[in-house]
């Protein structure tokens, strides 16, 4: 298996295009991180409450590799050179400096871990059965009155915990 194998957890995808859509807005990213994960590695005398908030700004960093596994980059704190190593389930959220817009982590989609030798059949999409609403939109006409088919096929989006 090649180191590019594609992830798990959609978070690492989701914080490249968001660091680059911040950085393409002149936004200074900025990485909140779980500084209690056992793999984390930055600058102890920064972390407050747990958490990390490091600046991801080109000017600031060197050698960033933002992985499917782990960011990581080279900075100076206090003027030491350091390298710094954050898993991506470490990562807490990914925002702007100047205005605060990013996103933060927890709720993104996952793919389900493949059973072990299982012999079901893969899992499918299936359609979700919207004809039995009991609230059609007002201003709807009697059945087969017309084209309109108010809350048939309407998709739905439902967050998985």
């Amino acid at each position: 298996m090649d180191s590019h194998h594609p992830s798990l957890s959609s978070r690492p995808y989701l914080a490249r295009a968001l660091f680059q859509w911040l950085l393409d807005n002149d936004l200074t990213p900025h990485l909140v991180v779980d500084a209690e994960h056992p793999q984390v590695e930055v600058p102890r005398q920064f972390v407050q409450n747990g958490q990390i908030v490091l600046n991801l700004s080109p000017s600031a960093i060197r050698d960033l590799a933002m992985e499917n596994d782990a960011i990581s980059f080279e900075a100076r704190f206090g003027g030491q050179p350091m390298r710094v190593m954050v898993p991506s389930d470490a990562l807490v959220a990914i925002y702007g400096r100047e205005n605060g817009v990013g996103m933060v982590f927890g709720h993104e989609p996952v793919m389900p871990q493949p059973e072990e030798a299982s012999d079901e059949a893969p899992p499918a999409l299936s359609e979700v059965d919207t004809s039995e609403d009991p609230a059609p939109e007002e201003g709807a006409g009697e059945e087969g009155e017309g084209p309109r088919r108010p809350n048939k096929g309407r998709p739905s989006l439902r967050v998985i915990k």
